[in-house]
């Protein structure tokens, strides 16, 4: 069971990037797939939930608007299009799975919170320069 995340990068304030999330070993079918960041010196932060099995998003208040997360079942992929880039978004960017929720907008907030989470990608590189 595997995550690899790769798109992170260097963009410019109001500019966008698309993370990739790979899921190799499991289909994330099953599975609800989380996007996570941490800046320098803050704490892990939990940026948006995807479930497939109800297509039901959940994300946080701090990206919501600008972020939006995509699915590829095809290539067993979880996307996740950032528009509208700003500096506090610079951090490093993970993605998580987990079967322990079944539904991100039943679940709401709690679907963000990594304690749910027990697989994690190794995480890519965001920097948003203003």
């Amino acid at each position: 069971v595997q995550l690899v995340e790769s798109g992170g990068g260097l963009v410019q304030a109001g500019g966008s990037l698309r993370l990739s999330c790979a899921a190799s070993g499991f289909s994330f079918d099953d599975y609800a797939i989380g996007w996570f960041r941490q800046a320098p010196g803050k704490e892990r932060e939990g940026v948006s939930c995807f479930t497939s099995s109800d297509g039901s998003t959940y994300d946080a208040v701090s990206v919501k608007g600008r972020f939006t997360t995509l699915s590829d079942g095809a290539k067993n992929t979880v996307y996740l299009q950032m528009n509208s880039l700003k500096p506090e978004d610079t951090a490093v960017y993970y993605c998580a799975a987990t079967t322990r929720i079944s539904s991100c907008q039943t679940m709401g907030v709690i679907s963000i919170v990594d304690g749910w989470y027990n697989t994690w990608g190794q995480g890519t590189q965001v920097t948003v320069s203003s």
